[in-house]
């Protein structure tokens, strides 16, 4: 194993940003920056043994920071959507911010858009950031780290954190991967397998009604291999109201997806003890320029969120997002290439 850091660039306040190198026994590397904790670069290699990177990202700091979809991120204080931006907790109502009618992905200013601390524990790197009390609304002033490091040929990513008051914590990775190589174009031909038989049935803003949804006979029937372009514009509700995949599975145990490229023939087997998924086919990305000049487009990567259900708070009868004062939270979601 190999780590090493360079500098990325600096914030407009002088904080300086590094990026992270992690290289395996067998050449596949990890690029992660400390803005965002984002994953920026994974070398994986193909059928034939070329590596090719397999996620978007972007060659510079300035278009990290003014970025509009989360590429690579780490995503926090709660991950997904909290309906209206409010909860209740201990009897008190806290108040969030509200884009386009919901709380989405922590706020304003969510951990995508905070500089973490990076250091090497052992053979993995810890990106350690301490939201203050009150931050983005949220109650506790809450210590998270995510260590991500090579185990094999999967890239694990272990979340930690642990709040001074009770609080709502709903961590993920915001990785838009394309197996066939960053800014190959559509993923329609990948082919996925989700180990899944129920979904959340959401709203015409993707908020869930509170319906845990059999995905039997529907487009969101991901339990046998099919290629993702099979049924992404069919007339169903579940796909046609967020014009494609962009939904939280109700995960029954690992692995949670299988995915492989349909021209690289690269497969990667996620796992996670998170209880849900999000599958979203990039739905909403527009035209960009990504790394050494290449074009990312509409429905050209798709993201994987292993995470609690979305609005869960809101919904007492599904796994708990709440972490009380003094407990530890604990994840780990890995990415097997194969």
């Amino acid at each position: 194993m190999q780590i090493t850091s360079r500098p990325f660039g600096v914030m407009a306040d002088g904080t300086p940003v590094a990026c992270w190198t992690l290289v395996n026994d067998n050449g596949l590397t990890a690029e992660v920056i400390e803005y965002g904790a984002a994953i920026r670069t994974l070398l994986v290699p193909d059928s034939r043994g070329q590596l090719v990177d397999v996620v978007l990202g972007y060659d510079t700091l300035e278009a990290y920071v003014k970025q509009d979809c989360y590429l690579g991120a780490t995503i926090g204080r709660f991950g997904n959507r909290i309906a209206n931006g409010r909860f209740t907790l201990n009897g008190k109502e806290y108040q969030l911010y509200v884009k386009d009618l919901h709380h989405l992905h922590g706020g304003q200013k969510g951990f995508d858009k905070v500089v973490w601390s990076g250091r090497q524990v052992g053979d993995a790197v810890a990106f350690s950031y301490c939201s203050p009390d009150g931050e983005e609304g949220y109650p506790g002033t809450l210590h998270v780290t995510v260590t991500m490091g090579w185990k094999g040929n999967a890239l694990e990513l272990a979340y930690e954190a642990v709040s001074d008051q009770d609080t709502i914590v709903n961590l993920t990775n915001h990785s838009y991967f394309n197996l066939n190589g960053h800014g190959s174009g559509s993923i329609h031909g990948h082919v996925m397998q989700i180990n899944a038989d129920r979904f959340n049935l959401g709203d015409e803003n993707c908020l869930p009604t509170g319906e845990l949804v059999p995905v039997e006979g529907t487009a969101m029937d991901f339990r046998a291999p099919k290629a993702i372009g099979r049924d992404i514009d069919s007339d169903e509700p579940c796909v046609k109201g967020s014009g494609g995949y962009d939904s939280n599975f109700c995960l029954c145990g690992n692995p949670a997806a299988v995915t492989t490229g349909d021209k690289t023939g690269i497969t990667m087997i996620t796992c996670t003890d998170q209880p849900g998924m999000q599958l979203y086919t990039g739905n909403f990305l527009t035209y960009r320029t990504g790394k050494a000049g290449s074009t990312y487009d509409f429905r050209g990567a798709l993201c994987l969120e292993t995470q609690h259900y979305p609005d869960s708070i809101h919904h007492p009868e599904w796994p708990s997002c709440i972490l009380r004062a003094g407990e530890t939270f604990r994840s780990v979601t890995s990415y097997e290439f194969r």
